[in-house]
């Protein structure tokens, strides 16, 4: 095993800084020089390169993913009296947006390999009030949707941390009815705010188009076609989107040369293991989560978070489940079953840094850090 070297880190590595420059500063102002402030041709340029990255043929630019995966719910006509059935581990979007189209959220457990839902959990909730099925894709690792698609309902997926992924010899964004995508200031396209959805469906993508813009035209005319939402992208933030995807390809192996070295690494610390990947799919390689086992490594999570922190590294926790979060403990349906899997992970997963702003040498850092903790505790 190699040692780990005595030398703490001068300055916090942050978690997930931004990797932008001087691409998208000008981006951002020529749009805003051109004009066009609101949704324009950048935002359709935005979905037309996003057409054919994600293999879809329709894309809608929104303005965040939590209102993707809300038009995406509403266009597939999921409202009150109705469940959708998700996975606790998530952000809390995932099932807010549920919530907000007045259905149930009914939580299903994770696989203990990926963590991503598990389908035999998931066709045993299944009933008449189920409206759709609503996955993500955790960490950049496609759910395994084939057998979610075979239980019926509606797919809708929550793709934010999967824009470069494929399920088997799909792209994730050409499966499901409906694929939701964030570009938050911290995913693979970082445009600060701002959400995708693609679909394949024309009627889902009019729908969505009516919810997002509340008004068609009809030359110096309009109508209203549905009580639609304030939820376009503007063309300032398409802008730095586009400059993100121009470095899409050199962004990705950054972070894959960052997860090669953090594999190296963690496979020699006993108790301390990466979330399974699957060989089949294409990973985003969007966050590198290790499980911490307090048995075997010694100390729990929360400890070697704030030991990490002590050796100025900065992590995160993705995440804690749903279901035990105050906004819905009280909100669970009758027929809610236990969550083992879900909770355990909840307990153990630790994200460590990764972004294409960070170099070799913070990764190193990071490491090394890690391995002191570690000798530490076990």
């Amino acid at each position: 095993m190699k040692h780990a070297s005595r030398t703490r880190r001068s300055a916090f590595l942050s978690f997930q800084p931004p990797a932008v420059g001087d691409e998208e500063v000008a981006g951002a102002a020529d749009a805003i020089r051109s004009g066009w402030l609101t949704s324009g041709p950048r935002a359709a340029e935005l979905e037309r390169r996003c057409r054919e990255l994600l293999e879809a043929e329709h894309v809608l630019a929104l303005s965040s993913g939590t209102a993707a995966l809300h038009l995406a719910l509403l266009a597939l006509g999921v409202g009150p009296g109705d469940e959708v059935i998700t996975t606790s581990l998530t952000w809390p979007s995932t099932a807010n947006v549920i919530v907000h189209c007045g259905a149930t959220p009914v939580f299903a457990d994770v696989r203990s390999g990926d963590l991503n839902i598990d389908p035999d959990s998931a066709r045993a909730l299944a009933g008449p009030k189920t409206k759709a099925i609503l996955p993500v894709h955790l960490y950049g690792q496609p759910a395994d949707l084939d057998p979610l698609l075979a239980l019926g309902p509606p797919l809708v997926e929550d793709a934010a941390h999967a824009f470069e992924s494929r399920y088997r010899d799909r792209k994730i964004g050409s499966v499901s009815a409906a694929t939701c995508f964030s570009l938050y200031a911290t995913k693979n396209v970082a445009a600060g705010e701002g959400g995708l959805v693609a679909t394949n469906d024309a009627r889902v993508a009019q729908a969505i188009d009516d919810l997002r813009v509340m008004r068609r035209s009809h030359g110096s005319l309009y109508d209203v076609a549905v009580p639609g939402y304030k939820a376009n992208l503007s063309d300032v933030l398409a802008a730095i989107a586009l400059a993100q995807l121009d470095k899409l390809q050199r962004h990705r192996d950054l972070r894959e040369a960052h997860f090669a070295a953090y594999d190296e690494a963690v496979a020699e610390l006993d108790g301390i293991d990466p979330v399974e990947r699957d060989p089949r799919d294409v990973h985003a390689y969007h966050l590198y989560v290790v499980r911490i086992d307090a048995e075997r490594a010694g100390a729990t999570r929360d400890e070697y978070q704030r030991a990490l922190a002590d050796e100025n590294i900065g992590t995160s926790v993705h995440f804690l489940p749903v279901h035990q979060l105050s906004a819905y403990r009280d909100r669970l349906g009758p027929h809610q079953p236990p969550l083992p899997e879900t909770e355990r992970a909840g307990r153990e997963v630790l994200s460590l840094p990764l972004s294409p702003a960070h170099t070799a040498d913070d990764i190193r850092d990071a490491v090394e850090a890690l391995r002191r903790v570690h000798e530490r505790f076990a």
